[in-house]
């Protein structure tokens, strides 16, 4: 998400401090008053961006840990904050905001310094966030911090329906054997992308109660694929209507069709309407597949990269990481 700047000056920040539970009132103001003054100087006069489900931000948080960080005004409000996320060898940035009031005298870049610093010091082979591809003055900002762009992320939608069999799902199993399977999960990304890892995402997921991990195994009982997924609303208030992938990986473009059927049974059996799918444009024949199958465009983002820390591609299957929450 992009970091929204101004020509307003602010007074002096405090920061980075670590963002703790106690801070989400404050996370969800700045988050809403930045997006809303973002659409605003788009044009979309009207557009009020609501406040975050706080079981969303509580994962935003415990998923970034460290990497968790807010700024504070001289009266200590929340102003500003960067929630930088390591998964192994994987860094991004986001949600990221300054607040209107804030903005225009170099917080923003004093914010995503201290999400790269941070990665770095982690030792993260890959750098990077996401943004709203039509506006341009946040391209060119990422682009003086020395990020690149690269291609757009799709969220493609398809609706719920049934499946000929039930999907198996990482919480109904026994601790033991939740065990033995997310040791599973984190040998097949890192098979396909050597130092990825997801299974803090997939605990957090499971300890929060926001949604579950959908398991393709096949014929001879190898695990083929996971997709880590969150039933939880995204925006406070709002009903469950939607299954939102946040990590997806499969051994071979073959098989994202057996998991996207297996989501969509899960995505009904849930509760929820539809599946959403955040596609990186990199996996051209996979977009197409799921544009076959049905799916619909609903959004973009454009990825951008640290320049030297490049997200590479998956070997020979798929490797679709969400970087947002």
């Amino acid at each position: 998400m992009a970091v929204v700047r101004t020509w307003r000056s602010t007074r002096s920040a405090d920061g980075p401090h670590p963002a703790r539970r106690e801070d989400i009132p404050g996370l969800n103001q700045v988050f809403s008053d930045a997006f809303t003054e973002r659409y605003r100087r788009d044009g979309m006069i009207g557009v009020r961006v609501p406040f975050l489900n706080p079981a969303i931000w509580r994962y935003a948080i415990e998923d970034a840990a460290e990497g968790a960080m807010l700024w504070r005004s001289e009266r200590g409000e929340v102003i500003a904050f960067n929630m930088t996320h390591r998964s192994g060898v994987e860094g991004w940035m986001g949600p990221l905001a300054v607040r209107p009031e804030s903005q225009g005298s170099g917080l923003g870049k004093d914010l995503v310094r201290a999400g790269i610093d941070w990665l770095n010091r982690a030792e993260a082979r890959v750098i990077g966030l996401e943004t709203m591809p039509r506006t341009m003055d946040n391209i060119g900002f990422y682009s003086s911090l020395g990020l690149v762009p690269g291609r757009l992320t799709m969220t493609l939608t398809l609706e719920a329906a049934p499946a000929d069999r039930q999907a198996l799902v990482l919480g109904r199993q026994p601790r033991g054997t939740q065990d033995d399977l997310i040791a599973e999960c984190r040998a097949l990304v890192g098979a396909q992308i050597p130092g990825y890892d997801y299974t803090r995402e997939l605990l957090l997921t499971d300890h929060l109660a926001l949604g579950d991990t959908v398991l393709l195994r096949d014929d001879a009982d190898a695990l083929i694929g996971f997709a880590l997924c969150h039933t939880a609303p995204l925006v406070e208030g709002r009903s469950r209507d939607e299954l939102r992938v946040l990590k997806l990986v499969v051994r071979s473009l073959p098989d994202l069709d057996a998991m996207v059927r297996l989501l969509a049974d899960y995505a009904r059996r849930s509760g929820t309407r539809r599946v959403a799918l955040r596609v990186q444009g990199e996996y051209v024949e996979a977009y197409q597949r799921l544009i076959a199958l049905g799916a619909r465009v609903r959004w973009t983002d454009l990825r951008m990269s640290l320049a030297g820390a490049p997200e590479p591609r998956a070997a020979t299957g798929i490797v679709w990481s969400n970087w947002e929450v």
